[in-house]
């Protein structure tokens, strides 16, 4: 049977630029100095290529399930087919809040951008940077209720543009590298100790062990965004697009950032990367080729996280509005206006936005609270997407299936353990909320919650509110 296109839709090379936008925001920009403060090159190496293989198992999970499952469109309609609504509503609140919480991080990120130019907004959370964000966050939410298409569009320019200063930046780290600077302390985890003065010592192999362990949730949440195309995949012209849009995707990103991440150290001794202002690309190529690269990278910081900033607006409303569609949301969430885009929705979602980032002013740590928790809060789509994946090729006994879907699954599992369960224990806080809308949804469609769901809320209800209570006695830090 011909595959069904709709000429209207979104085509293969914006669904490209989408997942590529999604995933390319802020953490590139400082990735060098995120990954220098845990990590020699060695062990970021070794971490580059698990963090690569569990993001390749998940992106070719999604690839199948897009193709072979056409009827199906984002993660909550999978583990909803594959595990029952409850499982579905699980996915869908968490893939939601992810993706808003992602907004937050973007930010704070652009407002240290901004800060190159005008000190007062550097450290992202002072009051006039969140002013600043709060405008340019409800300019984005406006555009995108003038028609997700359009600003799919708009978003594949924005890609090209962000993609110019690393490209940049890559070229001239490239001339700059130096062999022995790279190689000199290959195995070694570079420390500080309280008097502030640098000491080396040779890695274990519990050393490096524990080297890749800090680097995996920074390097998962570079990924976050690889799923954008499937969310979209019913929007776009030919569903099996949005399958081949997220390999093309998931090559360039691994491309891209083990590049951008590993040249300076070949640059910079790990002791100057630490040292090194945030984000640390501007620093980086402004000591390269003067003050003018510190503005182009500062400007091309801005440009990227507008785009992915611009993607992540698209992507939690549509979670939203397809759960509206399955019947996991009530149908208010499903909503459209004019321009096809679930409006209600997605006002909801930037008023809370706009709460996340007035509450920034009492945190230090607002960037990496919130994609620590942005990070956190998908794992569970992502585990839920490879179980059903898993449970497909167990039930069609075709091993090319069931590897990608048990690679994902252990992938995430262990890597959401070693970054720390305390990120998916605060998550848990969040489904309260959902919960409410969840009953609600079942009383509109005319089904009872069943007694599984019960007990499974019940459980996440006590385990949410012990996270309350260690928040407020101190157990718990963010």
């Amino acid at each position: 049977m011909d595959e069904k296109i709709n000429q209207k839709g979104i085509a293969l090379p914006a669904l490209v630029a989408l997942v590529i936008s999604s995933a390319i925001g802020a953490e590139i920009f400082d990735l060098p100095a995120t990954l220098a403060q845990v990590a020699a090159p060695g062990p970021a190496m070794l971490a580059w290529l698990i963090t690569g293989f569990g993001i390749l198992m998940l992106s070719l999970s999604i690839k199948h399930l897009v193709i072979s499952e056409p009827e199906l469109t984002g993660v909550s309609d999978y583990a909803q087919a594959g595990f029952g609504d409850f499982a579905g509503f699980l996915s869908g609140w968490g893939y939601w809040l992810s993706a808003w919480l992602g907004n937050v991080a973007f930010a704070t990120i652009m407002m240290s951008a901004f800060g190159y130019f005008f000190p007062s907004l550097k450290s992202g959370n002072s009051i006039p940077a969140i002013i600043f964000a709060s405008i340019i966050s409800w300019c984005l939410t406006l555009l995108v209720t003038r028609g997700i298409e359009s600003a799919a569009a708009i978003n594949t320019v924005v890609t090209i543009c962000k993609l110019i200063p690393l490209f940049a930046f890559a070229v001239v780290a490239l001339l700059s590298f130096k062999a022995g600077i790279f190689t000199e302390h290959f195995w070694s985890n570079f420390a500080t100790n309280a008097s502030g003065k640098a000491m080396f010592s040779t890695a274990t192999a519990g050393g490096v062990f524990e080297q890749i362990k800090g680097c995996i949730l920074s390097m998962m949440w570079v990924f976050v965004g690889i799923e954008g195309a499937a969310m979209m995949a019913s929007r776009a012209k030919k569903k099996s697009d949005a399958g081949r849009a997220t390999i093309i995707g998931l090559l360039s990103l691994l491309s891209i950032y083990i590049v951008i991440s590993l040249l300076p150290y070949g640059y910079l001794t790990q002791d100057q990367l630490l040292k090194m202002n945030h984000p640390a690309l501007v620093y980086l190529f402004r000591d390269l080729v003067g003050n003018f690269g510190g503005a182009f990278i500062s400007i091309g910081l801005i440009i990227s996280i507008m785009g992915a900033w611009l993607s992540w607006t698209m992507l939690p409303v549509e979670a939203t509005s397809l759960m509206a569609q399955r019947h996991l949301l009530p149908q208010w969430f499903g909503k459209l206006n004019k321009a096809n885009v679930p409006s209600n929705s997605l006002w909801l979602t930037q008023i809370l936005i706009q709460i996340f980032l007035v509450s920034l002013i009492f945190t230090e740590q607002a960037y990496n609270f919130a994609y620590s928790l942005c990070t956190a809060s998908i794992v569970v789509c992502y585990v839920l997407v490879g179980a059903y994946e898993l449970k497909l090729g167990l039930q069609q006994k075709k091993l090319g299936i069931i590897l990608p879907g048990l690679f994902t699954c252990l992938f995430e599992i262990i890597a959401i353990s070693m970054a720390g369960l305390q990120l998916l224990w605060l998550c848990t806080v969040a489904y309260l909320f959902g919960f409410i809308f969840y009953i609600r949804a079942k009383k509109e469609n005319g089904k009872t919650v069943k007694t599984y769901e019960w007990v499974g809320m019940v459980i996440i209800s006590i385990i949410a509110i012990a996270a309350v209570i260690s928040l407020v006695t101190g157990t718990l830090s963010i």
